[in-house]
């Protein structure tokens, strides 16, 4: 992923960019650590129970922590990276500097696969939260009208039609415009944020530590006990869904060139959401399965109602279960809006310096990218009808893990080849904690292989095909005076002259 590597760039008129703007000023690193929060709050609600299927509560836990040690360690370093190159493509822009054309559009494709297969994932979880509201047995389908309830079970029963409002609603208010988007998000994180504590709290007089352990060892497992039932494989098979509970929060740079002040904004912004995040998977993961049962919401698609209608804790729908119910909706629906957001500018900056065609950055007349916005809304629609939540999630995470092995490779390299460059921000403990989290997203790579081979596999052909887009066509139609490609030009012209 050499400099070197032969590449064409083509110049264009002052009007290509003038139909490719983004809309400045509008986040402060307030916003931007909601944002955050929002990409990955949804974790908090489902997909990390699945971890217990494969790894038992133990192999979660020790998933999950180390897993929090590859976040922090990356986060620190992209804190660094995003005041250096504070533009739309985030970790596309870091690697784009560190390895050249290749690199950037290896890391940039791999956070497009993560942000736009995640919402399809979300989408299926949606489905399950409102299935247990308004589904034939739903908690609150009972008090509908009779006349209606053939049309609430069909409109928000998780059916087709559930998945398609839901994806319809917050696409169209991403065309509507990003700072009463972020807003919008801001608002349905509180509110998410509270539905977390209020489950937690339901929680507590119903913990008991043998909960934690109620799935019992299987024979002939290397290493299976009461705390890794399915043995020490049992660990690398649950840090896929371990990252599940952080996933997303690296994209707070995509947001770049919508900050205020990138240089202060986005470092102060992104600490913050993994500050956050910490907590949040903490709590969850102790109580959830500690005041239920870790059998019981291993495979559900809604474990926090499925924790609070457990036979160890409250047995039947109640008040408290029904308004984690409907608002624990919100925590779903801040990262699904959030991670639109973020596949949108991915997309947006990757066509703007023409390594994807450049139809998909066109920005209307509210400066959001709309073409690309419904190409995420129905490729993530179709993908969500699957119904496959955690097979989705495993097509996400690999392309998660690529982008993660490539950002923190990327911090080394610039500290290698680019000492004295500016940055405003530094990663503390430097080459070392990028090191650590180089070390960790090779593993988590190589996890999703453990989880199931033929969906990775299946991941692995579409990324290759988007790879060979690239070699064959893109990187002979590259756009010279796009901010990531004017980035390297500077460099290069600096590295002349010394």
């Amino acid at each position: 992923m050499s400099n070197a590597l032969n590449t064409h760039h083509n110049g264009v008129s002052e009007d290509y960019f003038k139909k490719r703007e983004l809309k400045k000023g509008a986040a402060g690193w307030v916003l931007l650590a909601f944002l955050g929060v929002a990409y990955v709050i949804s974790g908090d609600f489902a997909g990390w129970n699945f971890g217990i299927k494969n790894g038992g509560w133990g192999g979660l836990m020790v998933a999950t922590v180390l897993m929090a040690v590859m976040y922090f360690a990356m986060v620190l370093a992209e804190a660094e990276l995003s005041t250096m190159i504070p533009t739309a493509g985030g970790g596309y822009g870091f690697a784009r500097r560190a390895f050249g054309p290749l690199g950037g559009y290896v890391t940039g494709t791999a956070i497009l696969m993560e942000y736009a297969i995640a919402p399809a994932a979300i989408a299926v979880f949606i489905g399950g939260y409102c299935g247990s509201l308004f589904g034939a047995e739903g908690s609150l389908i009972g008090y509908v009208p009779e006349g209606l309830r053939g049309l609430v079970m069909f409109l928000l029963g998780n059916t087709w039609a559930t998945k398609f409002i839901f994806y319809a609603i917050f696409v169209g208010v991403h065309l509507w415009g990003v700072g009463e988007a972020l807003k919008l998000c801001m608002v349905i994180t509180v509110i998410a944020s509270i539905a977390l504590l209020i489950f937690v709290l339901a929680m507590v007089p119903y913990f008991d530590a043998k909960n934690l352990f109620d799935i019992p060892p299987q024979e002939g497992v290397a290493g299976a006990s009461a705390f890794l039932p399915f043995g020490w494989l049992g660990i690398w098979a649950a840090i896929p869904y371990g990252i599940w509970f952080f996933l997303g929060v690296e994209g707070v740079p995509l947001a770049a060139e919508e900050a205020n002040d990138p240089k202060t904004d986005l470092p102060r912004g992104i600490i913050w959401a993994m500050l956050i995040l910490l907590v949040f998977a903490a709590v969850i993961l102790v109580f959830g399965p500690g005041g239920s049962s870790a059998l019981r919401i291993s495979n559900l698609n809604d474990p926090l109602v499925g924790a609070l209608q457990d036979p160890n804790a409250y047995t039947q729908p109640t008040m408290v279960s029904r308004l984690v119910n409907v608002v624990g909706l919100t925590g779903l629906i801040a990262s699904f809006f959030s991670l639109i957001f973020g596949a949108s500018r991915q997309f947006f900056a990757l066509s703007r310096a023409g390594y994807l065609p450049r139809i998909l950055s066109l920005t209307g007349s509210r400066k959001t990218p709309w073409l690309a916005l419904m190409i995420i809304g129905g490729g993530g629609f179709l993908l969500s009808l699957t119904g496959e939540g955690d097979l989705l999630i495993l097509v996400a995470v690999f392309g998660a893990t690529i982008s993660y092995v490539m950002m923190t490779a990327s911090h080394l390299m610039l500290r290698i080849k680019e000492p004295n460059l500016e940055r405003h921000y530094r990663t503390p403990g430097g080459m070392l904690t990028s090191g650590i989290g180089l070390a960790l997203g090779i593993v988590a790579f190589i996890a999703g292989f453990l989880v199931n081979l033929t969906v990775v596999f299946y991941a692995a052909g579409i990324y290759a095909v988007m790879l060979l887009y690239f070699l064959l066509y893109s990187r002979h139609h590259l756009v010279a005076q796009a901010p990531e490609e004017e980035f390297e030009a500077i460099a290069h012209a600096q590295e002349e002259l010394s």
